[in-house]
């Protein structure tokens, strides 16, 4: 089914990926639970070691549960292959891994999730790596911060926390140029509401955690390769273009062509960093991906609703939502997501830092949670959690000041999460 244009996103998100298990005709796709595979014989487990041959090895590389997913999410995605991990960070990791070496840099955005600036400002100095940080909405800075040292772009589809909607094209018409990939998260808008590689991007991360999986239950990330990126055009991507040692020589670009990144990945990614996802949270993300669409649709009718309500409240200074007429965002909703701008998005309350406390204890039905993307409706004060390590000036670049809460609607009744914000302001406010 990953061949078949005709077929529609509903359908291909419940069978992209499944086939009846082999040995008893079970149609949902099996848990693996099992840490190795036997081999046919000593030829066989030969081949594989040597990547002459795709199977089942051990499961820190590759798992048939796993393997489903990956089929799926390239395929909702338009890519050529992806390779699942234990979490959204561990995917941008993953993702960085083949692309970098010490003293090399990437350029990425300044509206991001916290934990992400602060991997890409902080840890990744550990491995010699640097990033700067740079408006995606002015794309002549983008470019003015690549230099001859930098070896990928960074950016949100839809930035977490504030909603706001990247120019994928412009962004990646930059990196064209630089002769280098843009990677871009997903994770907000889904493959539903955003295609990034039909707008340039060369690899697509998820959390798959939020909105793919749907109903915080396990964690995972999965990298997605356009397989549209020559990595031996030039000399910057050795790991790609080059011989590698612990294959006998072999060259990823040269041998799998565009599945270079999508093996590399696997066979030196995974097998070396161990960032494996188990087959019991690719088995519930499967699952939740049966839904996306559905689910998508009520998010953003319920999203549009309540930031509509929340923009009109006095006690509301103002809503981020890309999905407001008001957004200078709006325009960019049916260029790059077409099918609405998500629901996640920031509300700055008039009372400030004080004010946010007191909303974010006040509510009942929203639960206050570093989460996102659930089918439940969540709220979280940013500058007091998840971007607590950053410094004001860079709180609010993110779009995270102390006045703001983020909030990610849900799929429940759009009313009673009005009358639930409403209560809580009352009392924030009061």
């Amino acid at each position: 089914m990953t061949d078949g244009p005709s077929y529609g996103f509903d359908t291909l998100q419940i069978h992209a990926g499944a086939r009846p298990d082999p040995a008893t005709g079970a149609r949902q796709v099996p848990i693996y639970q099992s840490t190795a595979y036997v081999f046919r014989d000593a030829d066989h487990a030969a081949a594989l070691f040597n990547l002459q041959e795709v199977g089942y090895i051990y499961s820190r590389l590759t798992n048939p549960t796993v393997a489903a997913l990956q089929e799926r999410v390239a395929t909702l995605e338009g890519g050529v292959g992806a390779v699942c991990c234990s979490s959204g960070h561990a995917a941008q990791i993953m993702a960085l891994f083949p692309l970098m070496s010490p003293g090399l840099n990437i350029v990425a955005s300044s509206r991001l999730y916290g934990g992400t600036i602060t991997q890409f400002s902080q840890t990744i100095k550990r491995f010699g790596w640097s990033a700067t940080f740079v408006d995606m909405d002015d794309p002549k800075a983008v470019a003015a911060a690549i230099d001859e040292n930098t070896r990928a772009v960074f950016c949100e589809a839809i930035a977490n926390p504030g909603g706001h909607i990247t120019d994928l094209r412009k962004i990646a018409d930059v990196a064209d140029e630089a002769g280098i990939p843009l990677i871009v998260d997903n994770t907000s808008a889904t493959p539903y509401l955003c295609r990034p590689i039909e707008h340039g991007a060369t690899l697509v991360v998820h959390s798959t955690t939020k909105y793919l999986t749907g109903n915080g239950t396990v964690t995972g990330g999965c990298v997605v390769d356009s397989g549209k990126f020559d990595w031996a055009a030039n000399d910057k991507f050795p790991s790609l273009s080059q011989p590698e040692p612990a294959y006998h020589g072999l060259k990823f670009a040269e041998t799998f062509g565009p599945l270079a990144f999508t093996f590399h990945g696997i066979a030196i990614g995974l097998r070396d960093l161990g960032m494996t996802m188990n087959p019991q949270a690719a088995h519930y993300t499967l699952m939740g991906i049966e839904t996306l669409s559905l689910r998508m649709d009520r998010h953003v009718a319920n999203a549009e609703k309540i930031a509509n309500w929340l923009e009109g409240d006095d006690r509301v200074d103002y809503v981020t939502y890309a999905g407001l007429k008001s957004s200078p965002y709006n325009k960019l909703v049916t260029k790059i997501c077409p099918r609405g701008a998500g629901a996640l998005f920031t509300v700055a309350v008039k009372g400030g830092y004080d004010a946010c406390i007191k909303l974010v204890d006040s509510l009942e039905i929203f639960s206050h949670v570093a989460n996102l993307g659930d089918t439940r409706s969540l709220i979280i004060h940013s500058a007091s959690t998840t971007h607590r390590q950053l410094t004001q000036e860079q709180q609010v670049a993110a779009g995270a000041g102390p006045n703001i809460v983020r909030i990610s609607i849900g799929i429940e009744d759009a009313d009673d999460l009005i009358a639930d914000l409403d209560q809580a302001l009352s009392k924030a406010t009061a």
